[in-house]
């Protein structure tokens, strides 16, 4: 194998390819990266894959003698994310487990081990496809992932639930204490020659490990702006691809809750309120919630149109803050919230100028939406305050 390619290149895409090498791999080859010099097409081929999760990226290089060889992950990285801008000539030697690496700075030889080693990445073969809109996913995904469990033992809560509907995408995540559900609509125009085709594929669903979704996210921020992500499906695996960027993982095994049964039917409180400004007070009084408990309590008048948040940590110091609403409530004048999911949930919803809180109880689901834009809806549970 022997190929010039640019270290801006080979740098960017052996960044993202990285992300998919285990930290402590069950077999040696798999801390390496594959690479896969394709006389051919005249591109070089980077893949890491920690048997879960797969990614593989292309691009073009100079490719003078076609192969494979693998490099450890970490140690290549390093040293070429640390080579100046030009290019770099990448080169082993026959029959020997070393790769040569040749930049305007100087030589490197790094030992890596054969290309057969190095397991196959799953593929579907009769699956289904559908192409997404890269915006609807960017918006469901940051709307949805920062809900899942990080609980490995609860599987299925440590992915983002996925429905393509001929209508548009529908994202849902919950980690038990909290729920986020985003609803985007389909973008295909109309008149579009594939809509036909489009609208032939069966609704499909699927719960993704929110590892992998973090890095379709990363992937979409790293290619081109329109391009669509096309998913492709089967019983077992899912696989994105974008551009030259191929992504696959496994999906969670078990049933996904019956989300939509946790939202009630309807509320007999509202109150809206100016995002921004809640969210700045929220973040203000969690430095002291963050000293006790994390609780921050919510008063709510209705007589003078304005919500009070506080918190008292015992020993430490109090805080309280004021700010008008629109309230529609009778009950009930307090409620209280863990203040890492109340921050964590204001900061997802989009950038939306006014948001709902919608209520019943103190001790019943609170679900905040945006007044206009995404459809969002954020469920939270409320804290139960001791008497």
């Amino acid at each position: 194998m022997k190929l010039t390619c640019t270290q801006s290149d080979l740098s960017s895409n052996l960044s993202l390819v990285s992300r998919a090498v285990p930290s402590r791999p069950n077999h040696p080859v798999l801390a390496n990266v594959l690479l896969t010099a394709d006389l051919e097409n005249q591109c070089l081929e980077l893949t890491g894959f920690d048997l879960s999760l797969g990614i593989r990226s292309s691009f073009p290089a100079v490719v003078e003698t076609g192969g494979t060889f693998t490099l450890p992950a970490k140690l290549f990285n390093d040293i070429v994310s640390r080579l100046p801008d030009g290019n770099i000539t990448i080169d082993d030697d026959e029959g020997e487990a070393i790769a040569t690496l040749t930049s305007t700075s100087g030589r490197y030889q790094v030992r890596g081990m054969g290309g057969e080693e190095y397991p196959e990445l799953p593929n579907v073969e009769d699956g289904e496809v559908v192409n997404l809109p890269p915006e609807a996913l960017i918006n469901g995904l940051k709307g949805t992932l920062f809900a899942t469990s990080p609980d490995e033992t609860k599987q299925v809560l440590t992915g983002v639930n996925l429905k393509v509907q001929p209508d548009g995408l529908v994202f849902a995540a919950t980690d038990g204490h909290r729920l986020a559900i985003v609803e985007t609509e389909s973008s295909t125009p109309e008149d579009e020659e594939e809509t036909e085709e489009v609208e032939e594929i069966p609704e499909f669903e699927a719960t993704i490990p929110a590892k992998a979704l973090r890095e379709i996210e990363r992937m979409i921020g790293m290619g081109k702006s329109g391009s669509s992500v096309a998913l492709r499906f089967d019983e077992g695996q899912v696989i994105f691809e974008l551009g030259e960027q191929r992504l696959t993982s496994r999906k969670l095994e078990g049933q996904y809750p019956a989300y939509q049964q946790l939202l009630p039917d309807k509320f007999t409180n509202q109150i809206n309120v100016d995002r921004k400004q809640f969210l700045g007070a929220v973040e203000r009084i969690a430095v002291l919630a963050d000293q006790k408990n994390n609780i921050l309590k919510c008063s709510i008048d209705s007589v003078n149109q304005e919500i009070s948040l506080s918190v008292d940590a015992q020993d430490v110091g109090s805080g309280r803050e004021s700010m008008a609403a629109q309230i529609s409530a009778d009950e009930p004048e307090e409620i209280a919230f863990n203040v890492k999911y109340l921050i964590e949930g204001l900061k997802a919803i989009p950038s939306a100028s006014e948001i709902s809180i919608q209520l019943n109880k103190a001790t019943t689901p609170v679900v905040l939406n945006p007044l206009g834009g995404l459809k969002m809806t954020y469920l939270i549970m409320p804290v139960q305050l001791r008497s």
